[in-house]
């Protein structure tokens, strides 16, 4: 399967575009275009004035964006399937985010001229793309949540539950990247992670974690 067959495969399975049929995952494809990067070229950086839509492909990218002391942080990764951005469409400004490859990666990117293109013949692409931006809030509001309302070892399962059920089950990440996402100590991730492999949750490897049961991690995360 070529990298276009995949992005048309993971953009019918996307939450954001049911509903809006393969017209719409077509105009994806002949507006958008297909990026190969390799580790650690930046896909995006944030404070750009263009936007739009990335698809990972292929690969993986790290998100950051600033904190207080003008520091960068590490606070999630996207696989295969996961989609991210924004529009000036709906009064917003610079990207927020920045992505950075962590292997080499495959991305489908749709700029903001290329949603107006769309637009042209299919004005309801604006709609699935206030579609994707509410399911990026939702799930922005959803780890604000876990990290007042879950201890460590929950909030961990659930971090890693989320990225392997919309990614895909094997996270190119290592320990340190891991607990920088979680604010833990890489100790306590990796007591943790130990932990998760003996009960077959996981299994780690060397700068990969490879999730075995997702719904273990689920159970884990509800405990």
């Amino acid at each position: 399967m070529n990298p276009r067959e995949r992005a048309a495969e993971l953009l019918t399975r996307s939450v954001w575009l049911q509903g809006h049929g393969p017209e719409m995952v077509e105009a994806f494809l002949t507006q958008g275009r297909i990026v190969h990067l390799p580790t650690g070229a930046w896909a995006q950086s944030e404070g750009d004035e263009q936007t739009g839509i990335t698809l990972v492909v292929e690969g993986a990218v790290q998100m950051m964006c600033a904190a207080p002391g003008g520091r960068e942080v590490l606070f999630g990764q996207a696989g295969p399937g996961v989609a991210l951005g924004q529009t000036l469409r709906f009064g917003g400004g610079p990207r927020l985010v920045t992505l950075i490859c962590v292997e080499p990666s495959v991305l489908l990117v749709v700029p903001d001229h290329a949603l107006t293109r769309i637009a042209a013949e299919r004005p309801e692409v604006w709609q699935a793309v206030a579609a994707l931006v509410y399911l990026q809030l939702r799930g922005a509001l959803m780890i604000a949540a876990e990290a007042v309302a879950l201890p460590p070892r929950q909030r961990l399962a659930s971090r890693l539950e989320v990225m392997a059920r919309t990614g895909g089950p094997s996270l190119r990440m290592n320990q340190q990247a891991l607990a920088e996402m979680m604010g833990l100590s890489r100790k306590t991730v990796n007591f943790y992670l130990l932990g998760f492999q003996r009960a077959g949750l996981l299994t780690l490897g060397y700068g990969q974690i490879e999730v075995r049961d997702t719904a273990g991690l689920r159970r884990v995360a509800e405990s």
